[in-house]
């Protein structure tokens, strides 16, 4: 009988350990995704604040893009810091666009193109969207392995008693997936 409930509570014990270790990779992966989603916000912020000045460069030149300038001003009312993570992701993918958009159009532009503040802005912003999509890949190969511990078994049990919830993924549009068109 004393075996018995020695082997139990040898039982109990691995069980324990086992929860504990699950438990504690799973804050230790929600902490990675976290941290990686704060480098990626720092570029995604940066760019944010380069918008107003782009805005202002282009203005004279309304006329031509004149919707896509209000859409982008419009995305940039609210409050980046009281935003939620997704909320930023979801904003900054059509910025994005609306950014591509601008770049491209006023590539037919020539006096827009020789202005010294455009080419300036331009350079920033390209160097800015580089730091994005590196720490875009690096917030979702954390991503990537914090959901497999959610929803791979066995830790998927764990994660489901303690309310772990997979996160997303900074995805690209469907713009972003096509190819580009090449006239020469």
């Amino acid at each position: 009988m004393k075996i018995g409930l020695y082997v139990l509570i040898v039982i109990v014990a691995i069980i324990a350990i086992y929860i504990f270790i699950q438990y504690n990779s799973l804050v230790k992966s929600s902490n990675i995704v976290k941290e990686a989603f704060s480098t990626m916000d720092v570029y995604l912020k940066k760019r944010w604040d380069l918008i107003p000045n782009l805005v202002e460069v282009v203005k004279g030149y309304e006329q031509y893009e004149k919707d896509t300038l209000e859409k982008i001003t419009s995305l940039r009312a609210n409050t980046y810091d009281k935003m939620s993570m997704n909320t930023k992701l979801n904003i900054n993918e059509q910025l994005t666009q609306g950014i591509a958009t601008i770049m491209a159009t006023f590539e037919n532009y020539p006096d827009l193109k020789a202005s010294e503040s455009f080419i300036e802005l331009s350079h920033n912003l390209t160097k800015v969207e580089d730091e994005i999509a590196n720490s875009r890949k690096y917030y979702n190969g954390a991503v990537r392995i914090f959901n497999n511990k959610v929803k791979m078994f066995p830790s998927n049990i764990v994660a489901s008693i303690f309310g772990f919830k997979i996160a997303n993924m900074f995805e690209a549009n469907s713009e972003e997936k096509s190819n580009i068109k090449v006239d020469l």
